[in-house]
């Protein structure tokens, strides 16, 4: 059940399936037969079937990248659909028709139950062409590929009238799969080394070109290269190049040896001589220093004793000052040979800075003139870089394309079947059986959402969304209304007693004093349902007028069983009175009015105030006024006749009148703002129709057969 919308009938849709029980009945029988026979006729097809594993990738048997493309992991399922198609492509059935001869005769295309070609029509080539299409159609048409879920293998299973042929054909559509795929492996491999071929035939003719270009370009430009360069530059070290690199490493040497020369000799030349260091680690100052201190020594100790004029002390006095001037003659060479090792450093300087600076010419000169070398260097080495590399490629497709490796093999090859697998007798009555039931069950809900009757009082709240007020029986053959209405147990009367009780709870005040009967359209039981209601308002005691309202086509007269030469088309033209019309009936407190003679306009008499003043004096002198109306539909009387009474009644033959019939009488009454009571549906058979969970034919004939037991009895 929804909690949003409608609750699920089950009674309801029940209901349905019994209605239209032999519909469904008939259709799923039908299908049943049609099944049966469709499995005898149909002949037997055998399916052979081999399996295959797919791999992704062949065995590495040298570490060589193939030159077909190599399939991912993130790749698998295109690969597989790939594989998959190429076992239901097109070229692959025409293998196998060539591999088995199968367009050279009929025979396959016979056994195959097909058409094959005319033995008149066009050439013997046209012909063959025609049974090798068909052949090939055939073949692609009975092919069945299923993957195994879960795995790399794949049934490939064939269909035929033969169960050799099925056999014969599976396998053989497995071993020419296996065959294409190393042909197209082959062919790749082949296809790369033309074109390799035909890469390293160029690039090996541009790199010898650019080679004796080169050598022509440098020794026209005098462009020498003595060592190789750097393996990232790719260039060679030119005799210039390298002379200036060795000059000027040996003038930052000559730059070091003279800055330090420049030094020495500015600390020489500012202190005293005897007190550098040069001087004082001078091994002949030290001699000299050390014996003249001897002397000095002697000198001084002689002194005490001589005068410094004897002739001793004079020799002694000589020598001091021979070694005083030769130290100084010593320190003075020694700083002589300071400033002579500073002048060497500082011309070598100038000499090498000469130099340097004039291979920066020819070097700059070089490097112009080497602009276009370089140019024809860079090509030489992409060229040969590329060289080697396409010849190494082709070595090793030359090493792969000879090998047979396959990623494809046959696990279980296809065996010749024992039983045929199609027609299967218990699968097609099944499918047979739920077939002829869907038909049936979706035909009685199409017939019941296109029947436009209404047929039950559901159908009548559901569409138009009316009460219903009471359900006529339908009469049995042969008697009439009044023989029914005059059997107070009958279930005609107790249906009218009914409605009556209906009327009765229809307004706090009982049912209303002024009734009109109508129905959408004529012979729907609308001039009975009038009789009978107000006959059974009569038997209540109360004082009831009936009167026919149909001044078009009246009825009435001959139900109550009175003469038609006055009534109420006499009354609405002001030529009699109510009490001059109005006679009594055979019942007690029920008197009537009949037509009278046809008026040629009855729609101006129901719309002048004559029927309203009419109707109020009926109503002063009797307790209910029932009329029996004219037919909605087609005339202006009924809505007329509507909008003047305290109550309308809408009379529906069941099966009978349509849901657009109903509706537009129902709108046409709603414009002329009556007051619509309910609906009362007439003819209903209740022998045949249930609803709402219980039978009417049981409800309607309750007690009526105990009574029929007693009068045989009497």
């Amino acid at each position: 059940m929804s909690s949003g919308g409608e609750a699920f009938d089950v009674a309801e849709y029940w209901r349905l399936l019994v209605k239209h029980r032999f519909l469904i009945g008939g259709a799923f029988l039908a299908a049943l037969v049609i099944g049966v026979a469709v499995t005898l006729l149909t002949t037997p097809i055998y399916t052979a079937t081999t399996t295959i594993q797919i791999e992704r990738s062949t065995a590495n048997v040298v570490d060589v990248e193939e030159v077909s493309p190599s399939e991912s992991a993130y790749s698998a399922e295109e690969f597989f659909q790939t594989q998959y198609g190429l076992l239901k492509s097109r070229s692959l059935a025409e293998r196998v028709v060539e591999s088995l001869g199968l367009a050279t005769s009929d025979r396959f295309i016979e056994q195959m139950g097909g058409q094959a070609p005319s033995a008149n029509g066009g050439t013997a080539a046209a012909r063959v062409n025609a049974r090798r299409d068909a052949a090939v159609t055939l073949i692609q048409d009975n092919l069945v590929v299923l993957p195994v879920r879960g795995s790399r293998l794949v049934n490939v299973s064939f269909d035929s009238p033969s169960p050799q042929l099925s056999a014969q054909i599976a396998n053989a559509i497995a071993e020419n799969f296996i065959q294409s795929n190393l042909d197209r492996r082959f062919e790749s491999s082949a296809y790369a080394r033309e074109f390799l071929e035909d890469r390293i035939a160029q690039t090996k003719a541009r790199l010898e070109d650019t080679e004796r270009q080169l050598v022509a370009y440098a020794a026209a430009q005098q462009i020498i290269n003595v060592s190789e360069g750097d393996e990232e530059g790719g260039a060679s070290q030119s005799l210039v190049g390298t002379n200036l690199n060795a000059l000027n490493n040996a003038l930052a040497q000559a730059t070091a040896g003279r800055v330090a020369a420049e030094e020495r000799w500015r600390q020489a030349s500012a202190a005293p001589v005897l007190s550098l260091t040069d001087v004082l680690q001078n091994q002949t100052i030290q001699r000299l220093t050390e014996e003249r201190a001897r002397l000095d020594a002697q000198y001084q100790q002689n002194a005490s004793v001589y005068q410094p004029d004897w002739p001793a002390q004079q020799q002694l006095k000589a020598q001091i000052d021979e070694l005083d001037s030769q130290i100084n003659t010593v320190a003075r060479s020694i700083l002589n040979s300071i400033r002579g090792q500073y002048v060497v450093a500082a011309n070598q300087e100038r000499a090498l800075q000469n130099r340097v600076n004039a291979l920066k010419g020819d070097v700059l000169d070089l490097r112009s003139r080497s602009i276009q070398y370089n140019i024809l260097q860079r090509e030489l080495d992409t060229s040969r870089s590329l060289y080697e590399g396409l010849l190494q490629r082709y070595k090793e497709v030359g090493v792969t394309g000879t090998l047979a490796s396959n990623n494809i093999s046959i696990v279980d090859a296809a065996e010749i079947p024992d039983s045929p697998s199609k027609p299967q007798l218990l699968l097609n009555l099944a499918i047979a059986m739920l077939l002829g039931l869907g038909l049936g069950v979706g035909a009685a809900f199409l017939i019941e959402a296109l029947d436009e009757s209404l047929g039950t009082p559901e159908d009548v709240e559901a569409k138009l969304n009316i009460p219903v007020l009471g359900v006529v029986p339908l009469l049995d053959k042969g008697q009439t209304p009044a023989e029914a209405l005059a059997d107070i147990r009958s279930s005609f009367s107790e249906a009218y007693y009914s409605l009556r009780t209906a009327l009765q709870f229809s307004t706090p005040d009982g049912a209303p004093a002024s009734l009109l009967v109508t129905s959408s359209r004529p012979a729907e039981g609308k001039s009975t349902t009038a009789y009978a209601l107000a006959l059974n308002l009569a038997r209540l005691d109360k004082k009831v007028l009936l009167i026919d309202g149909d001044l078009r086509n009246p009825s009435m007269h001959r139900v109550v069983g009175v003469d038609n030469d006055k009534g109420m088309s006499n009354l609405l033209s002001g030529s009699d009175d109510l009490r001059a019309v109005s006679v009594p009936t055979k019942h007690q407190n029920l008197d009537f009015i009949a037509c009278g003679p046809l008026p040629p306009n009855p729609a101006e008499l129901w719309g002048g105030d004559r029927f309203r003043r009419v109707l109020e004096q009926a109503r002063a002198e009797y307790d209910h006024v029932v009329i029996d109306g004219p037919p909605v539909l087609g005339f202006a009387d009924a809505p007329l006749l509507a909008s003047a009474v305290s109550g309308t009644i809408f009379v529906l033959e069941a099966h009978g009148t349509r849901r657009a019939q109903a509706k537009g009488a129902l709108k046409r009454l709603s414009v002329r703002n009556s007051r619509l009571i309910g609906g009362v549906l007439t003819k209903f058979n209740t022998k045949k129709t249930q609803y709402g969970g219980y039978n009417y034919a049981y409800d309607y004939n309750y007690g009526g057969e105990s009574e029929k037991k007693k009068v045989a009895r009497r």
